[in-house]
């Protein structure tokens, strides 16, 4: 269990205010690192940390290059270090290209990839010497595969660029000692999949696509969130590790 031990690490995690992030908050906290939960809204986040030792609740919106800034010179400030990154802010699109403006189109490539790119860069920054750091990226099956009529063009482009950054940043900087990978998670009832599992048509869209024939319950993403996080996956770097219940092995 040592190698899955984050006492004395300190964690970035964005939007950390619900859904998938707000439980990868309370799994990092949980295995002993003093985690940074970063998002717009601070009301959810003071009750996260009120609810779970080790988190600290900062307000950041993660597209405004001021804000993330300071959300890294916080971190340094206070432990010196950042030793994992969490870039998981994003939102979803509209599901038809036809209706997506061309300032949407931009907007969501801005949150959910360049967004977490400059973030990624600002805490290399601050790797030096003999320090290691784990950045962990999250994209969606929505970036592996067509979901039509579910997903969206954009999104599905920025997703998509998230797992080609990655792999790029794992190349570029591993022998500093930064490792770079994402997690793609599948059907999660979450906020931004609202109406996915309550509509039954939907929801048994889900079900017949999954070899697991269900969606993901909570919680069942964290354990590939730590295993990246921690170093249980020292010598793991560049990789896509997929959490959808087989949906993209069909």
């Amino acid at each position: 269990m040592s190698l899955f031990d984050l006492s004395g690490r300190t964690a970035i995690v964005t939007g950390a205010s619900s859904g998938l992030g707000l439980g990868f908050a309370r799994t990092l906290a949980g295995a002993g690192a003093t985690v940074y939960a970063a998002a717009r809204r601070l009301d959810r986040l003071e009750i996260l940390a009120k609810e779970h030792d080790g988190i600290v609740p900062i307000r950041c919106d993660i597209t405004d290059a001021a804000d993330r800034q300071l959300l890294v010179d916080r971190v340094v400030a206070d432990h010196g270090r950042v030793d994992v990154l969490v870039n998981n802010a994003g939102r979803a699109g509209p599901p038809e290209a036809e209706t997506e403006s061309p300032a949407d189109f931009a907007a969501l490539l801005d949150l959910n990839l360049s967004a977490g790119f400059h973030l990624a860069v600002a805490v290399a920054q601050t790797v030096e010497g003999d320090r290691q750091a784990s950045i962990i990226n999250v994209s969606s099956v929505v970036g592996m595969v067509s979901t039509a009529p579910i997903g969206g063009a954009g999104y599905a482009a920025s997703k998509s660029g998230v797992i080609g950054l990655s792999r790029e940043l794992a190349g570029q900087w591993g022998r500093r000692g930064i490792r770079v990978n994402t997690v793609v998670p599948g059907w999660f009832d979450t906020e931004m999949t609202d109406g996915l599992f309550t509509n039954d048509a939907s929801a048994g869209w889900v079900r017949r696509n999954t070899m697991l024939g269900r969606g993901g319950n909570e919680g069942e993403a964290d354990g590939a969130l730590l295993f990246l996080s921690s170093d249980a996956s020292s010598y793991v770097t560049g990789q896509t590790l997929v959490v959808d219940g087989g949906w993209t092995a069909r």
